[in-house]
């Protein structure tokens, strides 16, 4: 799973729109939209930001991108 598809699952299944989440996260809309349409990737401190949010809404999105990485990794045979 993306990034981008990860934000989107987190914010749906919280019930949230996208304005909703940016205020949760204290960032701009036009953020958790570019960040959705994979247009742009959060830095190193907002996507800690947006994990802890995560784990504290009980939405395991950390452990769901390792996954994919893993996942990814494979198939290039490491």
């Amino acid at each position: 799973m993306e990034f981008s598809s990860i934000v989107k699952y987190a914010r749906e299944k919280l019930g949230l729109s996208q304005e909703e989440m940016a205020h949760a996260l204290k960032i701009s809309f036009s953020t958790v939209n570019r960040w959705e349409n994979g247009k742009t990737h959060p830095n190193k401190m907002a996507k800690s930001v947006f994990y802890a949010f995560c784990a504290q809404c009980g939405i395991e999105a950390e452990a769901m991108l390792q996954r994919e990485t893993e996942e990814r990794n494979k198939g290039y045979g490491n």
